[in-house]
């Protein structure tokens, strides 16, 4: 009898093993090896780190992973300025508005990304909505080059990927007792206080989580940047797409897709165990 309530959860966890094994561990294992994939002058196959040599010590691809870091930090930094009131914001509202702004944060999130980047193209580009009104109000005597620029890719990035650092944040949000708020609040506490104090440290595992998600998101995104960017301004992705599919360079593709998730798993983990350190020390 002991031996089958033991046995037990691993019975029922066992399907949902099998189809993790199947659709996320198989596909990376043969990503992996499609990396190391290598021929001799007589077309025989072998193990080759050739194209990770080439990777890391190639300065174009260097520039690609330091410009898309760059984008994903850019964009992490500033959803976490908007995220954060907006979801403090929420949870504060009375049940009937909370519902109606939850509705307007995550309304973005029920139309494709590739349909809310055109629309961000058509806003940006010389011609767009935003131009045209600045042209008319006399505020600008030419067109404000955004389309094709980095600056064009963080906004798009933003308004795609804001709502997952709101819903992290106000997850976080509604387990924190608002009792210990007012009690601050009756012994004097100061409004600043009560947010650096008392908030603040409750909406560290919100922002962080939202932080992580955001980061990997951006670092992975393909659509915005391929449209908003172009085929100029490249990120990882899109260089992986060019590889694979424009240039039929498979090994080197998959290597620096594997560079790519690599990386982000070890700053995820780095950050993440960072800011839980400072976050024991500090509160």
């Amino acid at each position: 009898m002991g031996t089958a309530r033991n046995s037990l959860p691993y019975t029922l966890s066992s399907p949902a093993a099998l189809v993790m094994l199947a659709f996320v561990a198989v596909p990376l294992v043969l990503t992996l090896s499609q990396s190391l994939y290598g021929t001799l002058g007589n077309g025989v196959a072998h193990l080759s780190f050739m194209q990770y040599r080439e990777v890391f010590g190639d300065t174009y691809y260097r520039n690609i992973y330091l410009r898309t870091f760059e984008l994903s930090v850019v964009v992490t930094f500033i959803c976490i300025l908007i995220g954060v009131p907006e979801a403090y914001v929420l949870s504060r509202l009375s049940q009937r508005w909370r519902a109606l702004s939850m509705f307007v944060v995550l309304g973005p999130l029920l139309m494709s990304v590739v349909v809310r980047t055109l629309g961000w193209a058509v806003l940006l580009g010389s011609d767009g909505i935003i131009n045209s009104t600045l042209l008319r109000l006399g505020l600008i005597d030419e067109p404000i080059r955004m389309m094709f620029t980095f600056t064009g890719i963080v906004i798009a990035l933003v308004h795609v990927l804001v709502p997952f650092m709101v819903l992290a944040v106000w997850t976080s949000l509604q387990k924190a007792d608002l009792s210990t708020e007012q009690a601050a609040e009756t012994l004097g506490a100061s409004p600043l206080t009560i947010l650096r104090r008392i908030v603040f440290p409750q909406v560290i595992p919100g922002v962080l989580s939202g932080g992580l998600i955001v980061f990997a998101l951006t670092a992975s995104a393909f659509a915005t940047p391929a449209i908003i960017g172009g085929r100029r301004l490249k990120v990882v992705p899109t260089t992986i797409y060019d590889e694979i599919l424009s240039n039929l360079n498979w090994p080197l593709g998959t290597a620096l897709a594997v560079v790519l998730m690599v990386a982000v798993l070890l700053v995820s983990i780095g950050v993440g165990r960072y800011v839980e350190n400072r976050y024991k020390q500090v509160f």
